[in-house]
């Protein structure tokens, strides 16, 4: 052991106060993860935060740096890169620092390294709409990470303690990839809304409407996610029915005529996947006529 010098134990800090910064905090401090600190904006919501992760100190931006060697920092997109630099004014030694945007690199924090400090990204793939919901479903799920070599190391080691998945998401290609989650988990919920407007329409209550189509909705989503999205397509445009097609359209023209566009895009996308599927070119031809001009 001579001439060596021992480690620095890891000190862990979130940087954050929100339902995502809580429910990574709380996860990692139940699995033996040394969360020590958190810090907000606002004192009382880093108190907050401190209190439900368990056995953490709320601290200042400016100070989180001088309690801990890594830093989840889980803040709004548009703040980051202030948290960024008001941790780079406290930050002492090296250290490795994650950010959870989905959508920005590593580079919207890049500012620590001036201080030592190792940048990436950790990305849950989850939803999360409270701490207390974050904590019982972020556990196995996948998680986007990238980064410097010691950034990457450490969520690498984050992604194992919670049990989840490493996503390596390619350098450039971040906002794709949050696009495509956006798509699998906010588009869905706007088209429920617009199937359950349509069934307003139509003259059925919301509550009612949401029951009548979750078993259709469970299905599908079960499907496709079994099958193929390809495999489980079925209704009016996978059967080429152009008719069926008009008829929606018109009836949407009548009752709701801002859904149109949205009917016509997802209809186009259907078409798409129906032409792979092997649907007769004479059909399809019909069926996007009336998608684009009907």
């Amino acid at each position: 052991m001579s001439g060596e010098k021992a480690a620095s134990p890891v000190r862990i800090g979130i940087a954050g106060a929100g339902r995502v910064a809580q429910a990574l905090g709380r996860l990692l401090r139940e699995r033996g993860e040394p969360v020590v600190a958190v810090a907000s904006r606002r004192p009382e919501h880093a108190a907050r935060a401190a209190q439900f992760i368990g056995g953490a100190e709320a601290v200042e931006y400016e100070d989180l740096g001088r309690h801990c060697s890594h830093v989840l920092i889980a803040v709004s997109d548009g703040a980051l890169q202030e948290v960024a630099e008001r941790l780079r004014r406290g930050w002492r030694g090296p250290g490795a620092a994650l950010h959870t945007s989905g959508v920005r690199g590593a580079s919207a924090i890049r500012v620590l390294e001036a201080a030592g400090v190792s940048c990436g990204v950790l990305h849950p793939l989850q939803v999360v709409s409270s701490p207390q919901q974050g904590v019982a479903a972020l556990p196995g799920v996948f998680f986007a990470i990238s980064g410097a070599s010691e950034a990457l190391r450490w969520a690498r080691r984050i992604v194992a303690v919670l049990g989840g998945t490493p996503l390596h998401v390619a350098a450039g290609r971040e906002a794709l990839y949050h696009a495509a989650a956006a798509i699998a988990s906010n588009y869905v919920a706007a088209l429920i809304d617009a199937s359950v407007q349509l069934l307003g329409a139509a003259g059925i209550g919301p509550d009612v409407a949401l029951g009548a189509i979750r078993p259709l909705v469970e299905a599908n989503a079960r499907n496709a996610l079994e099958l193929t999205p390809q495999r489980a397509l079925t209704g009016p445009i996978e059967r080429g029915d152009a008719a069926t097609v008009a008829l929606h359209l018109e009836a949407l023209r009548q009752a709701a005529p801002e859904l149109l566009p949205l009917y016509r895009a997802v209809g186009l996308r259907a078409l798409e996947m129906a032409r792979r599927r092997g649907l007769e070119q004479a059909y399809a031809e019909r069926v996007e006529r009336c998608l684009r001009n009907g």
